[in-house]
């Protein structure tokens, strides 16, 4: 932060001499924008919600994001099974859009789940664990159809499996 210099006044002769006169310092204020406000002052954006409500709330929103993480998981396991006779680029294809069918099942079975969220939350159906659920299940599905195919590749390279 930057250091404010003292400022000195110049003494103020009173109309009174039986007074001593004397030199006043002002001090220079931090400006408007560093001030601090009191803890306390501090208005609340929202109404507090209780302690019951919004561990319901959390409760909730955690079953749903591990929900989609057991779903990414065997949904990607399952794919690699599903999909086999489908060959070259319609297996991709057809996988990606298995994956967003169960994602958009997911949301039907969240929207039934009777979450009461405020209205500044309501993405959250949606976006909870989205990330995690497409990531997951592309590992997921490549590592699986990696491990089935792995003896069935001949590309030139030796194998390290026997």
């Amino acid at each position: 932060m930057a250091r404010f210099k003292k400022k000195k006044s110049k003494p103020i002769s009173e109309s009174d001499d039986s007074k001593k006169e004397s030199v006043k310092e002002v001090s220079v204020d931090i400006p408007e924008t560093e001030k601090l406000e009191p803890a306390s002052e501090i208005p609340l954006a929202d109404p507090p919600i209780s302690e019951a409500a919004k561990s319901e709330k959390d409760r909730k929103l955690s079953k749903l994001y591990w929900m989609r993480i057991a779903l990414a998981i065997i949904s990607g396991a399952a794919a690699t099974f599903l999909f086999e006779d489908i060959e070259g680029e319609e297996r991709r294809w057809t996988s990606i859009a298995f994956m967003i069918i169960l994602f958009i099942g997911s949301i039907v079975v969240a929207k039934s789940m009777k979450m009461q969220l405020p209205s500044s939350d309501r993405k959250k159906i949606v976006t909870q664990a989205l990330g995690s659920y497409v990531f997951l299940y592309l590992f997921i599905w490549i590592l699986t159809n990696t491990i089935v195919n792995v003896g069935t590749v001949t590309n030139g390279m030796p194998s390290l499996l026997p």
